[in-house]
């Protein structure tokens, strides 16, 4: 019997039966069909996977052959028909099926197969075919090499904590062999054997893998092309999108580093015309409260007697002022310069000395300049004058 198992499957076969075993299929086929059904038919046609389901049934000596789904038949012909009459039927009534969308799935009568349902512990899951396979004996009276067989696992939560339960069908090889023989025959090619439900099909394949026609897709290749060059152009446009994105802002660093230069040579100006108003307000207020040398020499002019001249006048930076000159009573300049108010604490340098050429008496004289008052500053608002 050992001889006769499945081989066991590979990494892929197990993830594929791990994926049809999770409750994901049933629930991407139902929300797809409830996406499908709000659409119009055409569209509907259009969005499909192109495989076209029909189902061959034998009933009263007669082949019935009709869409998946509908319940009027396409094409009626007796079993007693020649080979001929049988393709020809066939071929009539799937003329309008494009040839690689074609499926025919042979429905047997429910008496002709044996179902059992079995509780499995979890981990034979992954591997539920080998499991039935050592399972036939008992579950059915007939041995693995006298049946045909498929296992599904059953929708059910009734089952045990670590168990689920699945079914086991059966259908004895010289029941089935006899009529894949006849439809061999007739050029009819079987791609699935499964038993009715409603208008439909149960959803298994007691056909032996051996036997199961190998279909190639060229519109699934072309389907994944158009997928690889669609991923293909969605990583271009992403990519160009952050290329455009880092470009935007190379371009926004560098506009931000031209108005940085641009601020920072603005605060030099900004930094120059404040350091040059402080410099000229500086001057304008030295000129405004220092005393003009037009306006000590016309203060002098007043002061002094007519007796009196100067010989030299300087001022010096610390408004020193020095007057050297001659007149015929130097002792009395001191009291026409007290109230001055240009010059104040005039003094004589050194002492006064006559002149025998002029008869006048030679003097040197020191006073210091009087520095005008700064105007009051306004008191702010709202406080009190200084």
């Amino acid at each position: 019997m050992n001889t006769l198992l499945p081989p066991l499957r590979s990494g892929r076969d197990r993830l594929r039966q791990a994926w049809r075993g999770s409750p994901c299929p049933a629930f991407f086929s139902w929300w797809g069909s409830e996406l499908r059904a709000l659409l119009p038919l055409r569209w509907r046609g259009l969005l499909g996977d192109g495989v076209a389901w029909h189902l061959l049934q034998q009933e009263h000596g007669q082949w019935t052959l009709r869409r998946a789904g509908e319940a009027q038949p396409l094409a009626r012909w007796s079993v007693d028909d020649d080979a001929l009459a049988q393709r020809a039927a066939v071929s009539t009534a799937l003329q309008g099926v494009d040839r690689e969308d074609r499926r025919l799935a042979l429905l047997l009568e429910p008496r002709t197969v044996l179902r059992r349902a079995v509780p499995l512990p979890l981990a034979a899951r992954s591997q539920l075919a080998q499991v039935m396979a050592f399972e036939m004996d008992r579950q059915t009276p007939f041995t693995v090499e006298q049946v045909h067989y498929a296992a599904r696992e059953l929708p059910s939560t009734a089952a045990a904590a670590g168990h689920f339960r699945a079914e086991l069908l059966a259908t004895p090889r010289n029941t089935l062999d006899p009529l894949l023989a006849r439809l061999s025959a007739a050029g009819v090619v079987v791609d699935a054997v499964d038993l009715p439900e409603g208008n439909g099909r149960l959803g298994i394949n007691l056909l032996p893998p051996a036997r199961r026609p190998h279909h190639v897709h060229p519109r699934r290749r072309w389907n994944r092309a158009l997928a690889v060059a669609c991923l293909a152009l969605l990583l271009l446009v992403l990519g160009q999108y952050l290329h455009n994105r880092w470009q935007a802002l190379v371009r926004m660093q560098a506009q931000v580093e031209s108005m940085r230069a641009d601020a920072q040579q603005v605060l030099a100006l900004r930094q120059q015309l404040q350091d040059n108003a402080g410099a000229a307000g500086f001057l304008v207020q030295r000129k405004q409260h220092a005393t003009t040398t037009l306006a000590l020499l016309a203060d002098l002019t007043r002061r002094l007697p007519d007796s009196a001249w100067l010989e030299r006048l300087s001022i010096d930076a610390d408004g020193q002022v020095g007057m050297q000159g001659q007149s015929r009573q130097a002792a009395r300049l001191l009291d026409a310069l007290k109230d001055s108010p240009l010059i104040t604490d005039a003094s004589f340098q050194g002492s006064i000395q006559p002149d025998a050429a002029t008869g006048k008496e030679r003097f040197y004289l020191v006073a210091q300049l009087r520095q005008a008052s700064a105007p009051a500053t306004a008191p702010a608002s709202g406080g009190s004058a200084p």
